[in-house]
């Protein structure tokens, strides 16, 4: 099966300009194809996921990527799908940001200098310096406002609390002019991104039109929901961090092995390298063979980010705390301090908050009330229940919220 085609099979594909001429570039090699990442954070997350591994599916089948990191656009931020303004950045945060991003890009993507290996560009290197006058002549004098507020990039700003500014407004003027400059400058002939982002990559492919008399395509991705429909990478604590100091390997090899039973089949086919094969013959499973399916998710993309030996670790530590013995070594653990402690002790409540189980104290007493919450194997109903840092100091305690997150605790 050629590349194009294997794309489609595994559901990754969602709007095209030119199928046509997408299938003939990708499946011969001949794409030169960027994606765009703002560094918003100083670390990729699941959200990034499914462009990450369609760059790395890409560059298999012989097709140059370029990994566009948005130096400059990450002063703005992009609106899509927001009702509210990101929140600024410095240039030094923005430029640390971007360096993080180089180092887990290439556990994905070979970069080098090769015709086919990866490079990654900074579009702070063409939008910092811009002269506003000229920017608008040349470039803003091809866009047409009525056009650009049908866009559903603004929908979810338009006629909210706060209206669109024209400084996220110009977000799509910027990301047109990113595909322009990357078609000149690269020789790039297609964009690839989320299906939220179909309004500005046509743009980009309007302004190529328009100021070079030259057809580029734009391929968006299906966007990584649940079968509820919601976005996917998110747990009480916040985002699925590909950084192993912000989501450990056991941490992000459980968010994979507890998805829902009604996703499990469809994020092997649309996330992991599993041939597609052995795929359709896990589509009959059912039953206890979905646990072995999730099993196998959970291996597979812990080795894609952080490496076989850590997805080795997270999957015997994840046995042993399911299999009865509830302790392993390699288990997430929290270390207190001594000042932790009040009068030689902690309540449940306290370091239920300081292990990051519950992100309130109100939160922690309702789950204790509720039943959720067991330290050592024994349920705790009592929000007083407290624990003696002799305790703490000797073993430590393991801590058990709900059915399948666990956490030691000690000082």
């Amino acid at each position: 099966m050629e590349i194009f085609e294997e794309l489609k099979e595994r559901g990754l594909l969602a709007q095209y300009t030119d199928e046509d001429r997408i299938r003939e570039l990708v499946n011969t090699g001949k794409a030169v194809f960027y994606i765009g990442f703002d560094p918003t954070a100083d670390s990729l997350h699941v959200g990034h996921f499914m462009a990450l591994c369609l760059m790395k599916r890409l560059q298999m089948a012989g097709n140059k990527p370029i990994a566009l990191i948005g130096g400059g656009t990450a002063m703005i931020g992009d609106p899509s799908g927001r009702t509210d303004m990101r929140t600024m950045m410095s240039n030094d945060v923005i430029d640390h940001n971007c360096e993080c991003f180089k180092e887990q890009m290439s556990r994905f993507i070979n970069f080098g200098s090769g015709d086919r290996d990866a490079i990654m560009v900074n579009n702070a290197d063409w939008l910092r310096d811009l002269n506003f006058m000229e920017f608008m002549r040349d470039i803003g004098s091809c866009f047409n406002v009525a056009v650009m507020l049908r866009a559903r990039a603004y929908e979810n700003r338009m006629g909210r609390e706060g209206g669109l500014t024209f400084f996220e407004m110009s977000y799509m003027l910027l990301q047109a002019y990113d595909f322009y400059r990357l078609f000149q400058d690269y020789g790039c002939n297609m964009q690839f991104g989320g299906d939220d982002q179909w309004s500005n990559m046509l743009a980009g492919t309007e302004l190529i039109r328009k100021k070079l008399n030259e057809d580029a395509c734009a391929m968006t991705q299906t966007l990584l929901l649940n079968s509820e429909g919601k976005k996917m990478g998110k747990t009480a604590k916040g985002a699925v961090w590909l950084d192993a100091k912000k989501t450990s390997p056991y941490e992000f090899y459980q968010y994979w092995r507890n998805v829902d039973d009604a996703d499990v089949l469809r994020m092997i086919r649309m996330l992991t390298f599993v041939p597609l094969e052995e795929v359709k013959l896990m589509d009959s499973w059912e039953g206890s063979r979905l646990n072995e399916a999730k099993e196998i998710l959970a291996y597979s993309l812990t080795e894609l980010v952080h490496g076989a030996e850590e997805a080795d670790k997270a999957k015997e530590t994840s046995k042993a705390l399911f299999s009865g013995k509830g302790v392993s070594e390699d288990m997430p653990e929290t270390v207190l301090s001594q000042e932790d402690l009040q009068d030689g002790s902690a309540d449940i409540v306290s370091l239920l908050v300081k292990a990051g189980l519950t992100a309130s104290k109100s939160e922690a007493r309702r789950l204790v009330q509720q039943g959720g919450v067991s330290v050592d194997g024994e349920k705790i109903s009592d929000i007083s229940f407290s624990v003696t840092g002799e305790k703490l100091e000797k073993d430590g305690i393991v801590i058990r919220k709900g059915k399948k997150v666990m956490k030691r605790v000690r000082i």
